[in-house]
């Protein structure tokens, strides 16, 4: 069994914060800009916008009744997602359309249905200033694609990301089965490193396509809540050691929002949690596939397991959409801390661009 590891410090991190304002303010912005008048962002997570005198169709929106005149975030992200900060954006009069996967309230008038596209995790739009600053960086990651369809995913969500336009996403969308089965492949003695383990979902997601047989689990979660749910649902499983930490690139200890459900992140407030990185978890144990969804700390994550990376070259499986950035920047990280990686990057069902994952085999 690992040892402990040890915490050297405290500290308050200003990275990784929970989106929740900064996306209404980024969102809020970029409506202006385009000529809408924003009525005002309030802290209970609705962002009101001033129907009266606009040429826009307000019925794709669910509306409180007490305000006909206000349309709230809060029931636009339970159509597009769960508790993100993404806005559908108001469009002109037009021609009918379809949305694809997503049930509206009551149905569309528009040319066109867009999403303003917002990461889960920082306080910046995919707009024409990002792509400028960010140009080298995306070509270059692009270059690195394994195969024709990572390259039209990478393209696709780029364009989803810059144009809110659904239908790029529908175009490039497989199953999640196709990549374990195709690219993943897991045999029946693997080494897991579960980061982000949440329930233990995952984990159940890990046994079915591996039969049930495998040589040890390591799995970590740092909510307080999802832990004591991963230690009911996996807490007998042999060979199996759950950790309640969050993956870093160090021993310390963060602030964490301290939200339920896969939402629980580092923060600028919030409860004290430990943090790990995983080279220190394994102690030298040889991990076969890691599957991480750590909620904006992703690059903190893989150079918290530099060491298991470039001595094991474990297969990877990395949510890759919490920041804009994260497309890009994640893969030409890998492929510094281990040359010998193929990345291959796949969008499954999901609105908007969510669960957009890469996956690393040698």
């Amino acid at each position: 069994t690992s040892h402990e590891p040890r915490i050297t410090s405290r500290k308050r991190c200003s990275g990784g914060v929970s989106p929740s304002r900064n996306g209404e303010d980024a969102i809020a912005t970029s409506l202006e800009m385009n000529g809408y008048r924003v009525a005002g962002v309030r802290e209970d997570c609705v962002l009101r916008i001033r129907r009266s005198g606009l040429p826009v169709d307000l019925d794709l929106l669910a509306r409180r009744k007490a305000e006909p005149d206000f349309a709230r975030l809060a029931d636009v992200l339970r159509l597009f997602g769960e508790d993100k900060a993404v806005f559908a954006r108001l469009v002109r009069d037009g021609h009918e359309a379809r949305v694809p996967r997503a049930r509206l309230v009551r149905g569309v008038v528009a040319e066109r249905v867009d999403v303003q596209a917002v990461a889960p995790f920082g306080d910046v739009l995919f707009d024409d200033a990002f792509v400028r600053a960010y140009g080298a960086e995306i070509q270059a990651a692009e270059q690195l694609m394994a195969d024709e369809q990572s390259r039209r995913v990478y393209r696709g969500v780029l364009r989803f990301y810059h144009t809110g336009e659904i239908g790029l996403l529908d175009e490039i969308t497989t199953d999640k089965d196709e990549a374990f089965r195709s690219l993943l492949r897991l045999g029946d003695n693997e080494v897991y490193v579960d980061l982000g383990a949440y329930n233990g979902d995952t984990i159940g997601e890990f046994l079915h396509y591996t039969g049930g047989s495998y040589r040890k689990i390591v799995a970590l979660e740092p909510n307080a809540k999802n832990f004591a749910k991963l230690q009911t649902s996996c807490g007998s499983l042999p060979r199996t050691e759950l950790w309640q930490l969050g993956a870093w690139n160090k021993n310390t200890t963060l602030l964490f929002n301290n939200k339920a459900g896969r939402n629980s992140a580092v923060a600028d407030r919030g409860v004290e949690t430990r943090v790990a990185a995983v080279d220190s978890i394994l102690c030298g144990t040889a991990a076969t596939y890691v599957k991480a969804d750590v909620e904006g700390a992703d690059r903190e994550a893989l150079l918290g397991m530099e060491k298991t990376l470039r001595l094991f070259a474990p297969k990877l499986n990395l949510a890759a959409y919490h920041r804009f950035e994260d497309i890009f920047r994640l893969p030409l990280l890998i492929k510094k801390l281990n040359p010998d990686y193929q990345i291959y990057l796949r969008h499954h069902p999901y609105i908007p661009a969510w669960d957009t994952n890469l996956y690393c085999t040698k």
